[in-house]
């Protein structure tokens, strides 16, 4: 499945510099009409260690009003909540109809990390598929937008991001030796994301690969993709879609700033919940 993935699309910059301003605005839109409709959304960001999930989540909500979405970063669970279903804190974390969650990593760890690491018994995180399937369906029967994507970089690629960082003595500790281990574990990595993404991929829960070796490219994608299920979902309840902005305000200078360093922001998000989990 992954080994079909085309990981060398790019977008130009003047591209994306045209096209992300548009894609903010229609997004803020929408979150207003979601509101309005009080039509609840979950968005699940997953994917490999460097490949953009902390960047993108900070493009993504740096133009969203931020009384409308709640962000969780997901770390280990905590010594109390291993006395409790495993599934209890993420219902804990449940937007309120109309809001939007968005999840940097998220449930699906019990058959990832937790299944690789031998941190959840075999019995556990085999039962973890029947028990997600079981979660989202409930939540779409409530109403609930599910939104998930996997950012897909190479093998290659992921070391490449990983020696650019270690090379600065400033900015080496975002790279542990976990992550080195999770790196050379890629092939097993890959198996079991391969059979996550067969057996979780669902009509009301779809997943989406996101191409992420070109920053650009990934940012775009998963800006279209939320605009189009929103804007699928409000159709399917009935709601009138916010009319479209004809002239869009350019990109900010320091937004552009923050682009080009998108390395060191997104390896930095990676450490913080790394070191939740430690």
């Amino acid at each position: 499945m992954l080994e079909k993935i085309d990981l060398t699309r790019e977008l130009p910059k003047q591209e994306y510099k045209a096209l992300m301003p548009r894609l903010q605005r229609r997004l803020y839109d929408l979150e207003k009409a979601c509101w309005d409709a009080k039509m609840p959304s979950v968005i699940v960001f997953e994917g490999w260690d460097a490949a953009g999930k902390g960047t993108s989540i900070n493009i993504l909500t740096s133009r969203l009003d931020p009384r409308g979405f709640k962000l969780y970063p997901i770390q280990a669970p905590r010594t109390f909540e291993t006395h409790l279903p495993w599934l209890w804190r993420f219902w804990q974390k449940l937007p309120n109809y109309g809001e939007m969650a968005i999840f940097d990593r998220s449930w699906y760890g019990r058959v990832l990390v937790e299944r690789l690491e031998g941190l959840t018994p075999l019995q556990d995180w085999r039962k973890g598929y029947r028990d997600i399937a079981d979660f989202e369906r409930t939540l779409a029967d409530d109403g609930y937008v599910l939104i998930k994507f996997w950012l897909h970089i190479s093998k290659e690629e992921q070391k490449r991001r990983f020696k650019t960082l270690e090379k600065d003595p400033l900015k080496s500790w975002h790279v542990q030796p976990e992550d080195w281990e999770h790196h050379r574990k890629y092939d097993e990595y890959v198996l079991a994301v391969e059979e996550m993404l067969e057996r979780t991929d669902t009509e009301w829960g779809p997943w989406t690969i996101v191409e992420a070796t070109d920053r650009r490219w990934a940012r775009v994608k998963i800006f279209q993709t939320i605009i189009q299920r929103l804007e699928e979902a409000l159709n399917e309840r009935g709601f009138d879609l916010p009319e479209m902005e004809l002239v869009p305000e350019p990109m900010p200078e320091e937004e552009e700033e923050a682009d080009s360093e998108y390395l060191d922001a997104e390896l930095s998000a990676e450490a913080e919940t790394q070191a939740g989990e430690e």
